[in-house]
């Protein structure tokens, strides 16, 4: 049988299995064992497989960072950074119509930034931003809609985990991905932000006009949250002026947002254990997932899958636009049904050389990959920051929340259509500060 033929059957056998609720990571790798042992002929070499895919990828200082990031992010809740975050945010727009909507992107980006969960940030956002903006009369629909919305700014704005992950299983330096997605992250905050204006601006009944702060009140929530804008500067001015590595900058982080969280009194012995907790959890299943493509990924790249695969496409005759197009399509399908990273490491076997066959620069679509899994976030079907929301508040139907990320939906792929018309977008700064490729 050709070995083509087999890494068919290991893709078929990991779709089974995850359709029989095998967790994504012991999907992949035991689907990557079964063909590399059939390719092979036998099975003691491909057992191999999980010893040695598992000691690289433990033992990798790339993935490292992830534990650290997320540690960061659960003391940052601890915290109440967010709530700090937004505090200034609505000190500086709340005035104005709509501001608590566009106060509440900030807070997402900025909160984003420091946990790099979508889901994290959309979650604390709700119990921040979504019963100040229902005591000042604003639309549920407009509510929901920007949290939800603002809460996949967590994925792209650095540091993200996802990029993170990317980096990992393409071999890509995370540094230079963060740096090419800044534009795009500020790119679309401002998007956000200008949807929320056009829409009050239709329709002034959405949202009302907020008291304008005295500068005292904004001095006020300055002083407040000095310690939330000191932990953004410290990770990642340092990562982009050069002071930290990733590693570095994820340590610090951690610890500053330990330290905020200490000094404030807000971190008691069962928040500090219940930090640790959540981390080893959340760490333990992205090294599985990680460990299980590496597998995978090793035995369908023996197999001449994705070779196959590439010049199959080639032979067709698409251009390459029409390709990139057509694995956008797939991505928001995939990004509305499947978890973020599971979305992610179940492609990027196949589609990871294809794209690369066609010429395109990896590190463009890397960025260009975790903006399409983020807007699947919120598109329907499913979409899992809407569903969050939705377990949430059990008296909001879910179709008010799907009209309000609607707006929202149709600026995300403005944003797409514009970083895929002008790759520069995301690949300018890479070639400012002269980052490898």
């Amino acid at each position: 049988m050709e070995p083509y033929v087999l890494g068919l059957i290991g893709m078929g056998l990991m779709l089974v299995l995850i359709v029989l609720h095998v967790p994504i990571g012991v999907a992949m790798g035991v689907a990557g064992v079964a063909t590399f042992a059939m390719i092979r002929g036998s099975l003691g070499p491909a057992m191999t497989l999980f010893g040695t895919e598992t000691v690289s990828k433990v033992g990798s200082s790339e993935l490292a960072v992830i534990p650290l990031f997320l540690l960061m992010g659960s003391f940052a809740t601890a915290g109440g950074l967010s709530a700090d975050l937004y505090r200034i945010a609505y000190a500086l727009v709340g005035h104005i119509r709509g501001g608590l909507a566009v106060a509440t992107i900030g807070g997402c980006a900025g909160f984003g930034a420091i946990c790099g969960s979508s889901v994290a940030t959309a979650t604390t956002m709700t119990r921040i931003a979504l019963p100040e903006m229902m005591k000042r009369n604003y639309s549920e629909r407009l509510a929901t809609g920007s949290i939800a919305a603002g809460g996949t700014l967590g994925m792209l704005i650095p540091p993200s985990i996802i990029l993170v992950l990317y980096g990992v299983l393409t071999e890509q330096f995370v540094k230079t991905l963060f740096v090419a997605a800044l534009i795009p992250g500020l790119l679309a905050v401002g998007l956000h932000v200008l949807t929320i204006l056009i829409l009050v601006r239709r329709n002034p009944e959405l949202a009302s006009a907020g008291d304008r702060q005295p500068w005292s009140e904004t001095l006020h929530a300055l002083r407040d949250g000095w310690t939330a804008v000191l932990l953004m500067v410290a990770v990642t001015g340092g990562i982009y002026a050069g002071v930290f590595s990733v590693n570095e900058s994820a340590a610090v982080g951690a610890f500053l947002a330990f330290l905020i969280a200490l000094l404030r009194g807000r971190l008691t012995m069962p928040g500090f254990w219940s930090a640790l907790q959540e981390t080893a959890a959340t760490t333990s299943m992205i090294y599985l997932m990680t460990i299980g493509a590496s597998i995978f990924t090793y035995a369908v790249t023996i197999s001449g899958l994705p070779g196959l695969i590439v010049n199959g496409i080639r032979d067709t005759g698409l251009p390459g636009y029409a390709v990139i197009l057509l694995l956008m399509l797939m991505y928001l399908v995939l990004g509305s049904i499947f978890e973020t990273i599971s979305s992610m490491v179940i492609t990027i076997p196949f589609v990871y050389p294809l794209v690369l066959g066609y010429g395109y620069d990896p590190i463009w679509w890397g960025v260009l990959t975790v903006m399409v899994i983020e807007i699947g976030m919120i598109t329907p079907p499913i979409g899992m920051n809407v569903f969050v929301m939705k377990a949430m508040l059990p008296k909001t139907k879910l179709s008010t929340i799907y009209a309000g990320v609607g707006p929202f939906i149709v600026a995300d792929l403005i944003r797409l259509g514009l970083l895929i018309a002008f790759p520069a977008l995301s690949l300018f700064l890479v070639g400012v500060f002269h980052l490898p490729r």
